[in-house]
């Protein structure tokens, strides 16, 4: 390989890294603006509403938005058909914790081709307590799409045993999946 060449190619290599390295900082910036609008949505109590999506529409991916309007649709004929029953979900759908979450912390996102994954640290204190916050590790799932990074789903990642387990997505299909008719 020629000097030239060899210099051409090490150039390619750091202009990749820097593209990655910008992607990263892009997702991370994406999560951000999620938790930024979940944190107006406070207390979050299940499957917000139209005006509650809405909050959070510039942050998240056409696929979560629309299982977000069918999970809503869903929940809302269940309720007709068992009127002495509670919603479909109830608490907080976006953290692990059923109280939600009062801080976070947005890592690094990892990126993997066109997804990125992002660890958050969250931390529940009820406002005057004196008690200890409980504090987990969700991790945001985004995706790369024309209009930037896109929130997609959401790892669950407590153990609590009153709260979120598995993944936002599998809890929506869950919830439509349970609603019948």
């Amino acid at each position: 390989m020629t000097r030239s060449a060899t210099l051409a190619f090490l150039f390619v290599l750091v202009a990749a890294r820097v593209a990655s390295a910008d992607e990263a900082t892009d997702a991370k910036a994406a999560a951000e603006g999620f938790y930024a609008a979940y944190a107006t949505f406070q207390p979050s109590d299940g499957i917000p509403d139209a005006k509650g999506r809405a909050k959070f529409e510039p942050y998240i991916s056409e696929g979560l938005d629309k299982l977000l309007g069918d999970a809503l649709a869903a929940n809302a004929r269940f309720i007709s058909a068992h009127k002495d029953s509670p919603p479909l979900i109830e608490g907080d759908l976006f953290t692990s914790n059923f109280e939600g979450a009062s801080s976070h912390t947005v890592r690094p996102c990892a990126i993997s081709g066109t997804t990125a994954r992002c660890k958050v640290e969250l931390q529940f204190q009820e406002s005057g307590s004196i008690e200890k916050p409980v504090r987990w590790t969700d991790a945001v799932l985004l995706v790369a799409t024309a209009k930037g990074w896109k929130v997609d789903n959401i790892d669950y990642g407590s153990s609590a045993a009153f709260g979120n387990k598995g993944s936002l997505v599998d809890t929506l299909k869950r919830s439509i999946g349970n609603a019948g008719g």
